[in-house]
């Protein structure tokens, strides 16, 4: 069969370097996509292979324009998802998921959507009073949930936002741990602080949680209180029990939202105990109001090897 021959000639050396990626990692993901054969010549991209391969390939580095017209790095997400929209031929959605830009990180990192999944996310979370996600690592579920907070807070929609997961480990092992106990479990928050941290400086974090406009707590600190007017995140909610998701979700107040976030895989539960997440998401499937999100291995936006790694799980466990 005879070979096809495309090109296409990039605006700029960062163009080239976006749609490259880190050691051509892009052009090699999709080559494995397309059957063809990609190569770079300083602004020239030259795409060689069978005819359906070429215009596969050059079909997919257009539909990446957005993004690498503008030098803005492309990850491995963006190139499966872009191919998931040729395939169902949703080449406009994949327009508008490119563009809705959701914030900057302090960095000057945009964030954005990533997934078609990812987007019906943070859709709910704007929408619905009390939204579940759940999903494996790396697929953005806490980070995009703070996103939406803080953006919701800095439009004054919200008074504070609460971000609360359990210690799992609350019990023997903690005691070994030094200091308050406030020091105690702060390594159980830190992937929220972390992820805070993105878009409010270190500087004013300790001044907006002095004031309570940002509080960081274990799940056991929100018994008996009422959570009014506050942008709520349950993390790791797969390590509650039934009667702790239920405390936790009854504390919801008026104009208050709530998003719960967990992995099923990663419960560290004893292995009698069943998941809070679990039973309630069994239990609330069908109340109006409450919106349901579950990602896969393909939402995943961390390196591209956690995404192969979870694959492999998900493989082994069927």
């Amino acid at each position: 069969m005879a070979n096809a021959i495309k090109q296409i000639e990039l605006p700029d050396i960062s163009s080239a370097i976006a749609l490259s990626g880190s050691q051509d990692a892009n052009l090699k993901l999709l080559s494995q996509q397309t059957g063809a054969s990609l190569v770079l010549r300083g602004k020239d991209l030259h795409i060689s292979g069978t005819e359906k391969q070429t215009d596969l390939a050059y079909r997919l580095v257009r539909s990446l324009e957005e993004l690498w017209s503008k030098g803005d790095n492309i990850s491995s997400s963006d190139i499966l998802t872009a191919r998931q929209a040729l395939d169902t031929n949703r080449e406009d959605d994949l327009q508008q998921l490119q563009k809705d830009i959701l914030a900057k990180t302090r960095r000057g990192e945009q964030v954005r959507a990533k997934t078609f999944r990812q987007r019906k996310y943070i859709e709910a979370m704007r929408k619905q009073d009390l939204t579940f996600c759940v999903g494996p690592a790396g697929t953005g579920k806490t980070f995009l949930a703070v996103v939406v907070a803080v953006q919701a807070l800095l439009k004054n929609e919200y008074e504070k936002i609460i971000l609360t997961r359990p210690a799992v480990e609350a019990g023997e092992k903690l005691g070994f741990l030094p200091g308050d106990l406030q020091e105690k479990i702060n390594p159980y928050l830190r992937p929220l602080y972390d992820a805070i941290n993105e878009f409010i400086g270190a500087d004013k974090l300790p001044s907006l949680m002095e004031r309570g406009v940002i509080e960081v707590a274990p799940l056991a600190y929100m018994r008996g209180r009422t959570l009014s007017n506050a942008f709520v995140i349950v993390d790791e909610a797969q390590n509650t029990t039934p009667s702790q998701m239920k405390m936790v979700l009854t504390r919801l107040g008026f104009r208050s939202r709530m998003v719960v976030t967990g992995d099923m895989t990663q419960t560290d539960l004893p292995m009698h105990q069943e998941s809070g997440l679990m039973t309630a998401v069994r239990i609330l499937k069908n109340v109006e109001g409450i919106s349901f999100c579950e990602f896969s291995q393909k939402d995943v936006v961390r390196h591209p090897l956690v995404q192969r790694i979870v694959a492999a799980y998900e493989r082994h466990e069927k």
